[in-house]
């Protein structure tokens, strides 16, 4: 509570000693164009990191559950081994569901590089079957000897060499937008203590004069303080919005379902944002209470 009380005492501000910052010039509309670029940036980047957390959360569900059976075997075998191949997954342990996919599923998986008219009953296409496991789970390696000895053509895959590369790349990228939103966050203190500096290099003479009629260092560099945190509120607000804008503007997931479709937020994911600005705030206040102590103390 009491810091909030310091929050809210320095953000009131006081008429007289906000006349020791300029309320125009390159210092301000430095700090508010710093502020509305990094946060329209911080926006993107916190909607890659929920997006790829998303997608992580996706492709670990999706595939951990589920394998496929390929059946590769002369035209004339095909039945039969499909036939043996779903009597040996229904006697397994561990497998809740088995069933061949038709020619038209199968059409459509090989339509996104093939085309839509592929003629898959001309051509050697493997028989694909789906196995759904159960909550337990089945032994990969003892099914893979049983159907070596039962159904030698049949091929299974349990999506292990896929799930764990494409979950660890989504981990990477989530990773990925939390340094940006880090890099985004040093890279806005870093303006403001210079737009800060040279503000204060700007008002020495008027600085010098207030401490003649008796005014604390405390007391000016609160002024700067407000200035500038309420000035980096703005421009972040502003940027917040417009990235905001622009993520709207996105092509929704269910266009084309791909990653890039995908990117931006979801249900309460929306409110994240509201945050940008606020922590713009903090940033400013830090970096502006940091550099006006520092520059005062040096000028005293």
């Amino acid at each position: 509570m009491d810091m909030l009380r310091r929050w809210l005492d320095i953000l009131a501000g006081d008429p007289q000693a906000d006349r020791a910052v300029p309320p125009t010039g390159f210092t301000a509309r430095l700090t508010v164009l710093s502020a509305f670029a990094m946060a329209f940036l911080a926006v993107f980047a916190l909607a890659l990191s929920l997006a790829t957390g998303r997608l992580a959360d996706r492709w670990s569900s999706e595939l951990a559950k589920t394998s496929t059976l390929r059946i590769s075997a002369p035209a004339g075998q095909v039945v039969a081994q499909r036939d043996a191949a779903l009597a040996v997954l229904q006697t397994t342990p561990g497998v809740a569901s088995a069933r061949a996919l038709t020619d038209d599923e199968q059409r459509a998986l090989l339509a996104p590089w093939f085309g839509p008219d592929l003629p898959i009953e001309t051509l050697p296409v493997p028989q694909l079957i789906e196995i759904v496991e159960g909550d337990a789970g089945f032994d990969a390696t003892g099914l893979r000897a049983r159907l070596q000895a039962e159904v030698p053509g049949a091929v299974l895959d349990d999506h292990t060499r896929w799930r764990a590369p494409l979950v660890e790349a989504a981990s990477r990228l989530r990773l990925l937008g939390i340094v940006s939103m880090i890099l985004i966050a040093g890279a806005t203190a870093a303006m403001i203590t210079l737009a800060a500096n040279a503000a204060l290099a700007a008002n020495a003479q008027v600085i010098r004069v207030m401490r003649l009629v008796g005014a604390q260092d405390i007391y000016i560099a609160r002024a700067f303080i407000r200035r500038f945190t309420l000035r980096a509120l703005t421009g972040a607000a502003a940027g917040t919005l417009a990235g905001t804008l622009a993520v709207l503007l996105l092509p929704r997931t269910d266009v084309a379902g791909g990653f890039l479709t995908g990117l931006g937020f979801q249900g309460w994911h929306w409110l994240w944002p509201l945050i940008i600005p606020i922590l713009a705030a903090v940033v400013a206040f830090a970096a502006t209470r940091h550099a006006a102590l520092r520059t005062l103390k040096e000028q005293s």
